[in-house]
């Protein structure tokens, strides 16, 4: 029997004109996930600290406290509860990355870890974390990604924060002859509704246009600690409005724990990174942000790896106070160790660090995770790969898509911060230019050139 159909071409244009239009903005609002490199962790230091070379010896500081406290692969494995064949692989590529790169971002810290100053002293610390800043660009030191995290833009420091904004960026211009970092971050605190986020648009815009700089070239992270920026006063989320509030600024999303269960009135014993309530908020900042292409970041484990004791010039530890110092710091380190794993399973890729001593555990932590799914992820990807290649041969409709780009994006976030290797990738059968495509389905269009 011949196909018969009642719709006619009118019917069809009626419904679909429009439909085609709403799809097109939907699209437009929601483009995906970033296709760019979103770093593991953001280190914070007081501004008043910060030196051209600070990630160099942040580095140094953390292999030392590695090699103190766990000497070999076993004892890593021990101190944080990670499978001891596993960390015969990860404690070696933690190494590693302590050496070659052991902070991925710094934030240049004027807020709570730089405290409220005299306005002297804070102009003058705006000024001389510029010029480290601009050493840095010069001599190569500086992290991959770098910013500077201002005061909240509340009516008591709004002009505080911005005049600390404005020295800061013109002494580096002018010190680096306009030349800015790239990418460079102004990260805002505490934000509380979208007026804020827009004030800081139009402050950047006017310096941009000031100092003959491309539009966006300043991109602004927010910050998510108060229960106003999860819910607003309308019932509804408003962490929305504030990206757009930026539109072409905004980068990413990083949670606050403290400011933000403090606020929810959790008593200090029971903040922490994997409370109920800040899970609640992340999985908000998660629906919200969703297709966006707005990077998330979960916050800090505020539990530092540091022994009680130290001793007296010229004198040691007994054994009991070493011994002490060492079950302190692992204690640490499995706190640690278990937060950053909590954020990668609940799809945070990004956390802070405060601590030198706590690099080994989030690489450690980001390491295991990739790898312990390595031989699935890859099995998956390259079965993933061929059925869709296939399905686009023969011209069938293969519609989800967005499975085989969350799977490439494993692989994209474990080559970017060292988990895996080059060789480790290609498993997958897919090939460097694929992979530097970072598209799933530009890599399905050139197959089926190809083809």
């Amino acid at each position: 029997m011949k196909p018969q159909a009642t719709l006619d071409a009118k019917a069809l244009k009626v419904a679909f004109l429009p439909l085609t239009r709403q799809n097109l903005l939907h699209m437009k609002r929601f483009p995906g996930d970033s296709f760019g490199r979103q770093p593991v962790h953001t280190v914070y230091g007081g501004a008043h600290l910060f030196k051209s070379d600070s990630a160099k010896k942040l580095g140094e500081l953390s292999l030392r406290a590695l090699s103190r406290y766990a000497p070999d692969a076993i004892t890593f494995s021990r101190a944080v509860g990670m499978d001891e064949l596993l960390a015969l692989k990860v404690y070696d590529r933690v190494v590693e990355k302590l050496k070659r790169e052991a902070v991925e971002d710094f934030r240049i810290d004027f807020e709570d870890g730089y405290g409220n100053r005299p306005d002297a002293e804070e102009d003058a610390h705006a000024v001389s974390a510029a010029e480290e800043v601009a050493k840095g660009l010069a001599e190569g030191t500086l992290p991959p990604f770098i910013g500077i995290r201002i005061k909240t833009f509340s009516n008591e420091l709004s002009s505080r924060s911005a005049r600390t904004m404005d020295i800061f960026l013109t002494t580096l211009i002018r010190a680096t002859k306009g030349k800015l970092p790239d990418p460079f971050y102004v990260t805002l605190p505490k934000v509380v509704h979208a007026g804020q986020a827009a004030a800081l648009h139009k402050l950047l815009n006017a310096f941009e246009k000031k100092k003959k700089l491309k539009p966006n070239t300043i991109k602004v992270e927010l910050m998510v600690e108060t229960p106003q920026s999860i819910i607003g006063f309308d019932g509804a989320a408003p962490l929305r409005a504030m990206v757009d509030a930026l539109p072409g600024r905004c980068v990413s999303a990083h949670f606050g724990t403290y400011d933000y269960t403090a606020s929810c009135n959790i008593t200090a014993a029971h903040q922490r990174m994997d409370h109920q309530a800040c899970d609640f908020a992340k999985h908000v900042m998660q629906v919200t942000l969703a297709g966006t292409g707005i990077n998330m970041s979960d916050g800090a484990t505020n539990v530092m790896p540091v022994g009680p004791h130290r001793p007296a010039a010229g004198e040691y530890l007994s054994a009991e106070q070493d011994r002490e110092n060492v079950e302190a710091v692992r204690r640490a380190w499995k706190l640690h160790y278990d937060h950053a794993t909590h954020s990668l399973v609940n799809g945070f890729y990004q956390g802070w660090d405060l601590h030198p001593a706590q690099l080994p555990t989030r690489y450690g932590a980001v390491y295991a995770f990739f790898l312990g799914g390595l031989p699935a992820a890859t099995a998956r990807l390259k079965n993933f790969i061929e059925k869709a290649a296939q399905a686009t041969l023969v011209g069938d409709v293969f519609d989800d898509a967005a499975t085989g780009q969350g799977l490439l994006n494993y692989f994209l976030r474990a080559r970017n911060c060292g988990a895996i290797t080059e060789a480790e990738a290609s498993a997958t059968g897919l090939t460097p230019a694929e992979f530097a495509s970072r598209s799933f389905l530009k890599i399905l269009e050139g197959r089926r050139a190809q083809g």
